[in-house]
């Protein structure tokens, strides 16, 4: 069955102003047009929808049965239509996201405190979780924006970088080390060490760094939070390395950051999304609103 809105929309207009001239005016069709617009119309449905004679135009019951149908179907189209043009003027929405915690806790708030300023009614559920569940959750579609670190080549992710993030050392506040402007990391790697467990990018690449430096590098306490290392330094359970943009967190719970070097760990920061996938126009606002809060760093 061949039914357009067009057509119940005309149909609409002549049951509602028992008149084909008005109905004319009302949606702006010929009187031939709107007439071959009802025909078609009642053929695709079967029967008659109006009662016509030479003086009187009314409906069928057939006809008076549709109606409250055909309104119904014209107001659920206009909100249909009223929900898209929201998504694509960011009047309404969602956007899932995912970052690494130590983005969500520093730089994602001032983010979020633009973007919401620009589009308040957009909802936005935050994930986050480890380096290696971003890129997971960006490319199985379930965020559509990710930042997390360079996950190197992906023929199916896209990589903005955003800045470059090096570590620093995390120590308690009368740590011997604490006294010192900049650390090594054989003198750091002395003390327990507190990291991330594996898979953790984080402790992957103090590991990998450390092997290539023939560093010795043993792991004292693992656990799945920065926050959770942050207090235990604090509390001085040992020492540990954290990125840069985590110092004011850290100092916040009690700890101290200082400058690590020999060797120097920095990594790329960016943000990823599916390169087979158009963002929707919420999340390339979210894009464009992360891309602006930092100096973008060339790509190599």
């Amino acid at each position: 069955m061949n039914i357009t809105i067009k057509q119940i929309a005309a149909f609409v207009a002549v049951a509602q102003s028992q008149s084909f001239a008005e109905a004319c005016e009302r949606i702006h069709l010929s009187q031939p047009a709107l007439s071959i617009t009802i025909k078609n119309l009642e053929e695709a449905l079967g029967g008659a929808l109006l009662a016509r004679s030479t003086r009187t135009l009314g409906l069928t019951p057939e006809g008076e049965a549709f109606l409250p149908v055909a309104k119904r179907l014209l107001n659920d189209w206009d909100l249909a239509l009223t929900d898209v043009s929201n998504l694509f003027s960011l009047k309404q929405g969602k956007l899932a996201l995912a970052c690494m915690p130590f983005f969500a806790a520093s730089h994602l708030p001032s983010i979020l405190r633009s973007y919401q300023g620009s589009y308040p009614n957009i909802n936005i559920s935050v994930h986050d979780v480890v380096n290696e569940a971003v890129i997971d959750e960006t490319q199985s579609g379930r965020v559509e924006l990710g930042v997390c670190f360079d996950p190197g080549e992906h023929d199916d992710l896209v990589f903005d970088p955003l800045f470059c993030e090096e570590y620093v050392a995390l120590l308690p506040v009368q740590h011997a080390l604490a006294k010192r402007d900049t650390l090594y990391w054989e003198d750091l790697l002395r003390y327990p060490f507190l990291t991330l467990q594996q898979p953790s990018s984080l402790h992957l690449d103090i590991k990998t760094a450390m092997k290539e430096h023939d560093i010795p590098f043993s792991v004292h306490i693992e656990t799945h939070q920065l926050t959770t290392i942050g207090t235990m330094v604090s509390l001085g359970l040992g020492v540990s390395a954290v990125p840069k943009s985590c110092t004011e967190q850290m100092q916040q719970m009690g700890a101290v950051c200082r400058p690590l070097t020999d060797p120097l760990i920095v990594k790329k920061v960016g943000l990823i999304y599916r390169r087979r996938y158009a963002l929707s126009a919420i999340a390339s606002a979210m894009r464009e609103a992360i891309i602006e809060h930092f100096e973008p760093v060339p790509k190599s």
